[in-house]
């Protein structure tokens, strides 16, 4: 458990640490994200508190759908916001264009090491993880249905709202899913197997 809880916790602030490399980027940002920068242009927030506050409200969405959050699940809606906007603070956006460019590379790829690590932690899903699969199970629609619909209007509500959409935004959709295909067996926290007793001889 020890090892699960560091592992998590790693997780969710390294997270929040890549998510504010693609926002100071200024290249495009995932299709959540979008919607969170977006709401923050619009009000007078820092993204990291959106990011709480819409983590939140997607949480209360489990009710009717009957999902059980976990400690993961509640860290989730918390620290990311927290680190996100403590990485903004420290970290200036740069203005060199191969700089803006490896902030990219460097946001997602960190962003599937810290996705691989909390979800592989087992100890509950994100809230807009466990949106896409209640949804799935109570509509009986498929995941890969549900999850484009869910991104598709989250990124067309951002961009509207002023999100950033861009070629970080395009890099970020062709490669976290293999990414974090990769990361997750090698960072998923297994069971220990119950070795049955040896019988005595008599």
């Amino acid at each position: 458990m020890v090892r699960r809880l560091v592992q998590l916790y790693a997780g969710l602030v390294l997270y929040g640490f890549s998510m504010a490399l693609l926002v100071e980027a200024d290249l495009g940002l995932d299709p959540w994200d979008v919607l969170h920068q977006g709401l923050a242009e619009r009000t007078s927030l820092t993204i990291g508190v959106v990011t709480i506050i819409v983590g939140a409200l997607v949480l209360l969405a489990w009710i009717p759908l009957r999902q059980r959050p976990g400690v993961g699940t509640i860290s989730n809606v918390i620290v990311i916001g927290l680190a996100v906007d403590a990485t903004i603070w420290v970290v200036p956006s740069p203005d060199v264009l191969a700089v803006r460019i490896a902030f990219v590379v460097g946001g997602v790829t960190l962003n599937a090491v810290a996705t691989a690590a909390y979800i592989g932690a087992r100890l509950g899903p994100g809230p807009r993880d466990g949106l896409m699969t209640g949804l799935v199970r109570r509509t009986g629609r498929s995941v890969r249905l549900v999850r484009t619909t869910i991104e598709v209007t989250v990124l067309a509500t951002g961009w509207l709202l002023g999100g950033t959409v861009g070629v970080g935004t395009a890099v970020y959709a062709l490669s976290i899913g293999p990414l974090v295909h990769l990361l997750l067996p090698r960072l998923e926290v297994r069971e220990p197997v119950p070795v049955a007793p040896v019988p005595q001889a008599t």
